[in-house]
């Protein structure tokens, strides 16, 4: 193995700091956080039922935003699950797992500007080195990765070196390297504050590029931009990435603010403070967004594909964190309350999401969320019926996690700051 893959303490420390978009603004996200709390050793013990509430079975129809029917997630009768973790060593900075939809070759997101692919379980080629555009700084760096269906063209969310939120496009080449001369900048917007980036981005089942931005930063929402129709943050964005006119990306005539005076056009959903991962549920097109808290609430937030998958969705910060008021001059008008909350308790303090399981190798565990806690490095999942939480279960625990990412296949991985990526598999 190469020594740019070797594992060392301070690549672990610059992801300590990350924090998942650190919920505590409290600290300087430039020398601490965190992550000193999360354990250091992997354990999958049986699963245990943290809460539980009343269980419905019955499901309903829902429509994609591509317009195709799915059925709800509904109560799985297959008993608890139980998940056993592999660990892959060799990724210093990494935070999200993505692949190709063609031919399912995956990809793993470093925070300092490289992709690289994961051959036969290890580390494998680089297949892009943008370490000259960006760097891992705190909550700065290269965050996010989506390919196209087609797998031909390849979009990475990343902070520049000054700081600020870009977008840019590369063709994907044949054998899953990104071609870096076709490098092309999509959309980009200045960051008032080093943290709360977003950084995730996908393409929905629409074929839209869905894009997550924090509120900016600092604390509190203090520029009060979340639920600001006129800012590019605090937003779920959704635009086609394809150029038009002198614009990088065309705004699809479809979304929720279009002709709305003083509104951007790009956004979709508002009120989030900083949706650090969000998928869409592969079986029914559902919207889930795992957005960090500030000091006290955590919370999971949903856009129900029937209802449009967030169209126009108001998720409610910083009127409110969680199910609680927070600033009072913030209207509440609107508001979607999460499907989840959870408190910073037993070293929990900032979430880590997202992806509904729809794999094979795991039967029971087939139509619950998993998501997890930075700090604490608990892994948990919600089974979900009615549009309601029907019980959490842990899964487990891992260091400093920063995402629970999808593969091509349904099956999960669980990426840790401590240079490891986790295969989940049955326990």
């Amino acid at each position: 193995m190469s020594n740019r893959h070797a594992v060392s303490i301070s690549a672990i420390a610059v992801l300590a700091v990350l924090a998942v978009a650190c919920s505590d603004d409290s600290v300087d996200v430039s020398v601490s956080g965190p992550g000193s709390l999360a354990p250091t050793t992997v354990v999958a013990p049986a699963t245990t039922v943290l809460t539980t509430a009343t269980t419905a079975t019955n499901a309903t129809t829902a429509t994609t935003p591509g317009g195709t029917s799915a059925p709800t997630t509904t109560a799985a009768p297959l008993g608890e699950p139980h998940v056993a973790l592999a660990e892959i060593e060799g990724f210093p900075k990494p935070v999200e797992v993505s692949f190709r939809p063609t031919d399912g070759l995956t990809y793993v997101v470093e925070q300092d500007g490289m992709i690289v692919m994961l051959t036969n379980g290890q580390p494998g080629a680089v297949a892009l080195d943008m370490t000259d555009l960006t760097s891992a700084d705190g909550e700065r760096g290269l965050l996010g990765l989506a390919v196209t269906k087609d797998g031909s063209m390849a979009y990475v969310d990343y902070t520049n070196n000054d700081g600020d939120t870009r977008i840019d496009e590369y063709s994907v080449k044949a054998d899953g390297t990104f071609d870096e001369a076709t490098r092309r900048e999509v959309l980009g917007f200045d960051q008032p504050y080093p943290n709360h980036n977003g950084g995730d981005l996908m393409f929905g089942p629409d074929g839209m590029l869905y894009i997550g931005t924090g509120d900016g930063g600092a604390g509190g929402d203090p520029d009060r931009r979340a639920l600001n129709k006129g800012e590019w943050l605090g937003k779920i964005l959704r635009i086609d990435p394809h150029p038009s006119a002198s614009a990088g990306y065309t705004v699809p005539t479809d979304n929720p603010f279009v002709g709305v005076d003083g509104a951007r056009p790009e956004i979709w959903a508002i009120g989030l403070r900083n949706p650090w991962r969000f998928s869409f549920d592969r079986s029914t097109g559902d919207l889930w967004i795992a957005d960090v808290g500030q000091n006290q609430w955590e919370e999971v937030d949903v856009g129900w594909a029937a209802d449009g998958a967030g169209r126009g969705l108001n998720f409610g910060w910083s009127a409110m964190e969680g199910n609680h008021r927070f600033n009072d001059d913030q209207s509440t008008d609107g508001v979607t309350p999460p499907i989840h909350e959870y408190e910073h308790v037993g070293n929990d303090c900032s979430i880590s999401g997202s992806a509904l399981y729809r794999g094979s190798a795991i039967p029971a565990l087939v139509g619950y969320y998993v998501f997890a806690d930075y700090c604490s490095g608990q892994i948990r999942a919600l089974q979900i019926a009615d549009r309601a939480e029907v019980k959490q279960v842990g899964l487990g625990v891992a260091p400093s996690v920063t995402a629970i990412s999808e593969g091509p296949d349904g099956e999960l991985f669980v990426v840790s700051g401590n240079g490891s990526i986790y295969t989940v598999g049955p326990g």
